[in-house]
């Protein structure tokens, strides 16, 4: 095995046959491995045996954060720091700071989201070595793929190309960094 080899690609001629794939490949105990698809298929995270993204919590985090941060500046700048009393109303009037405590919820959980995604999926990526192959374009057309990468331990050079056939693989090609 050369130390210039990434890993393998396989084709699969439709979604169900991907889907099957995954299933398999899942099964068979492989953990440094992706499928590509030009569209969402329904279900294939479960086929893939992928957790839960953590994304949910950190936007909730970040909207807790970005919400009651603003409420305490507003609380300390109008009771604590600077103390005006206008009309007879409380120093600490909460029904005023409502809609600004929203819109930085709002603003600190998109961030939290974005930034959040982008660094769950380790972005931006400017190259990677299944970008070279010719028959990869067809990803955001009409092509489904599963790559496996020669980091696993259940990787076997000497019959992997036959077993990804075995499961359904129509087109496989040999990737190298």
């Amino acid at each position: 095995m050369s130390n210039s080899l990434y890993g393998i690609l396989a084709q699969f001629p439709n979604p169900e046959s991907l889907y099957h794939g995954c299933e398999k490949v899942r099964d068979a105990g492989f953990k440094y491995w992706d499928a590509h698809t030009p569209f969402p298929v329904h279900g294939l995270e479960k086929a893939m045996g992928l957790k839960a993204s953590p994304l949910a919590w950190i936007v909730l985090c970040m909207a807790l954060l970005g919400g009651s941060s603003i409420f305490l500046l507003q609380y300390w700048t109008s009771a604590i720091d600077y103390p005006l009393v206008i009309s007879g109303k409380p120093l600490n009037s909460w029904p005023a700071f409502i809609p600004v405590t929203f819109e930085f919820t709002i603003l600190f959980s998109a961030l939290g989201c974005v930034f959040g995604m982008l660094a769950l999926n380790q972005l931006p990526k400017l190259f990677h070595p299944l970008f070279r192959l010719e028959n990869f374009m067809k990803v955001t057309d009409d092509g489904f793929f599963i790559s496996l990468e020669v980091k696993d331990k259940k990787f076997d050079p000497q019959i992997i190309e036959a077993w990804l056939k075995e499961i359904g693989a129509i087109n496989i090609e040999w990737v190298t960094r």
